[in-house]
């Protein structure tokens, strides 16, 4: 009886401690040095498609602490980004399948990962080299609410691992989140019909009403504008910057 008694007293403390242990990781302090930067092609940020936060992301492994998985931080639609993280070292890879642009190695580790090491708050740009730029665009509103774009389009990646441009795109939406699916009216230039990279043009009207969204002229005097690039093979697109435009 005396072993009985003995055995639960182990059980209780055990379970107490197991208790106050769980207590103890789920006290811990939120993470709170802001780690910033942006994506770019010597010191040019990259436009990047937005989708509630961003779809293109790079990864954060970090040793040791029982984790299995990788920390994604996503770009923004100016290739910028931001996270909230622990002190700590960090090893950063932007996966192969992401983004219309390849990594670049590192000096240091000699692949494309790159050691990252945080004792406070940290901004830092990551360099990549992206398939293609698009430079010098301009957007215009003529006669008749339409709106006028042109770009240039300069190949970056031209050896065994160049793409071709599978299409050029104008697009134009109400709000400042503008891409392939965030637009209510867009003009496209098929790869295979661009004649001259460093002279394109697209135009588009804006409609005086747009179905089921009861917006258009009559309802607002500004809208916004980008040109988009898809490349052949990639999902991610490359982006202009946004451009507010007035009528």
């Amino acid at each position: 009886m005396k072993y009985i008694k003995f055995y639960k007293k182990i059980l209780v403390i055990g379970g107490l401690m197991s208790c106050f242990n769980a207590c103890k990781k789920d006290n811990y302090a939120p993470p709170t040095n802001k780690f910033t930067g942006r994506v770019v092609y010597q010191g040019t940020p990259l436009g990047l498609k937005n989708n509630n936060g961003g779809t293109v992301y790079f990864e954060l492994w970090q040793g040791g602490y029982g984790k299995s998985g990788a920390i994604n931080v996503y770009f923004n639609q100016d290739g910028s980004f931001s996270d909230l993280l622990f002190n700590g070292t960090y090893k950063m890879v932007i996966p192969t399948s992401q983004g219309p642009f390849m990594s670049i190695e590192n000096p240091e580790t000699h692949t494309d990962t790159i050691p990252l090491v945080l004792t406070g708050d940290k901004t830092m740009d990551i360099e990549v080299m992206p398939y293609y730029m698009i430079n010098n665009a301009k957007f215009i509103i003529g006669a008749d609410s339409v709106v006028t774009a042109s770009c240039s389009v300069k190949k970056i990646i031209t050896d065994t691992n160049a793409k071709d441009i599978q299409f050029v795109a104008l697009y134009v939406n109400r709000t400042d989140f503008v891409d392939d699916n965030n637009s209510f009216v867009s003009n496209t230039i098929a790869g295979g019909d661009i004649s001259d990279m460093n002279n394109l043009s697209f135009t588009a009207k804006i409609p005086t009403n747009i179905a089921n969204a009861n917006i258009g002229v009559g309802k607002q005097n500004y809208f916004y504008a980008r040109i988009g690039l898809k490349i052949v093979g990639l999902d991610d697109m490359l982006f202009s910057d946004v451009v507010k435009v007035s009528l």
